[in-house]
């Protein structure tokens, strides 16, 4: 019997989910506080490296999202112009070990729910439309407060609520994502039969031009620039941005810009980054995934660290008591490793943006890759 009885954590994306299947399968009580009103049935495509997948096979729902999504070995980068040469064919460092393919490309709402789903059917409590809105935390428990009212009081209380968190607001933890200077437009496409892991395009009126496969008949592509505003735009202007955009890339991206519409969940984002340095936790509250850490996906680890976050924590709880030495562990396991993720996916993309060619791109992700290579 674990030492702790109840959780409640605040969101309802990859880091909560991840830590209720743990949890409530480990015979804790947890209840999960979403301020959406229904699981995500909207989104584009992700990423998802080795490592994630590798966390996915500890939660034991590897079958489900390996039937949901589209797993490959490899990447290849091209040029633009003319007929999208290729630059080169890379093999992709298997960062989950023998027993996963080296990444994967799945569509975003389905991702959602098999996890939602699992964590469910394990025994967490979801409550929709319920947002945690403060905290008082202590050295052995946290009263916890959601929509402006008492919820209850938990052994732990874990802020996976995203960027801009309430709960790390909450406990005193004064960060903010920063924007990094670029944005992405995504779009959900039909597949051509030619792409069959993730291809890069460097260079022309992009930083980066892309798309990975997300099923047999489906994938996402991407359109990386300097950051704009575009919160007032239709989804017809951002159909017309995305073929304007990418009229100088060859190859794939004539099918892209062809079965391009209103259909395709086009959706922009600017990149940001921020890492907590030091203690995540206050008392018997603390922050993970993107409420903790952001990187742009320059390197697509976002997914992945969220999940070593959600498995760290959710084994360190249900092996022992909560304390100091289980939050030095924590920490230990954490913190540097993420802050290098962060770190490295706003180097690379400052270098983007500063037109460096004799940046060592790399080497930085060899170093990434080496180390997230071994479980956290």
């Amino acid at each position: 019997m674990t030492a702790t009885t109840r959780v409640a954590i605040a969101g309802g994306g990859v880091a909560a989910t991840a830590l209720a299947i743990q949890l409530a399968r480990g015979g804790v009580e947890v209840d999960m506080f979403d301020k959406a009103d229904c699981v995500s049935a909207l989104g584009s495509g992700i990423t998802l490296q080795g490592n994630a997948l590798r966390a996915f096979g500890h939660l034991g729902v590897w079958d489900r999202i390996q039937e949901a999504g589209y797993a490959f070995n490899g990447l290849t980068l091209r040029a633009p112009g003319p007929g999208a040469p290729v630059v080169a064919d890379m093999p992709e460092i298997g960062m989950g070990g023998p027993d996963f393919p080296a990444g994967m490309g799945m569509y975003r709402p389905d991702l959602a729910r098999i996890l939602t789903d699992a964590a469910v059917a394990a025994g967490a409590r979801l409550h929709h439309s319920s947002e945690v809105t403060g905290c008082t935390t202590r050295d052995t428990d946290v009263d916890v407060e959601v929509n402006g009212a008492p919820a209850g009081t938990y052994d732990l209380l874990v802020g996976a609520d995203g960027l801009h968190s309430k709960v790390r607001a909450a406990i005193g933890i004064d960060l903010h994502p920063r924007r990094t200077g670029m944005g992405i437009w995504r779009a959900f496409v039909p597949r051509p039969a030619e792409v069959a892991h993730t291809e890069l395009y460097y260079g022309g009126p992009m930083y980066i031009a892309g798309y990975t496969p997300t099923g047999e008949d489906s994938m996402y592509a991407f359109l990386v620039e300097d950051a704009q505003e575009h919160t007032d735009v239709t989804d017809e202007q951002a159909v017309e941005i995305m073929r304007g955009q990418s009229m100088a890339y060859d190859g794939p991206w004539n099918a892209i810009r062809e079965n391009l519409s209103t259909a395709s969940h086009v959706n922009y984002t600017w990149f940001t980054e921020h890492v907590i340095e030091g203690a995540w936790n206050r008392g018997r509250t603390v922050v993970i995934g993107d409420a903790a850490h952001s990187c742009p996906p320059t390197i697509a680890q976002g997914a992945a660290q969220a999940l070593e976050d959600a498995e760290v924590l959710g084994e360190l709880i249900l092996r022992g008591p909560i304390d100091q030495a289980m939050w030095d562990e924590f920490h230990d396991r954490r913190v540097e490793r993420a802050t290098l993720v962060v770190r490295s996916s706003v180097q690379l993309g400052q270098w983007l943006l500063e037109g460096r060619r004799d940046a060592d791109i790399p080497g930085l992700v060899g170093t990434v890759a080496r180390t997230v290579s071994v479980p956290a």
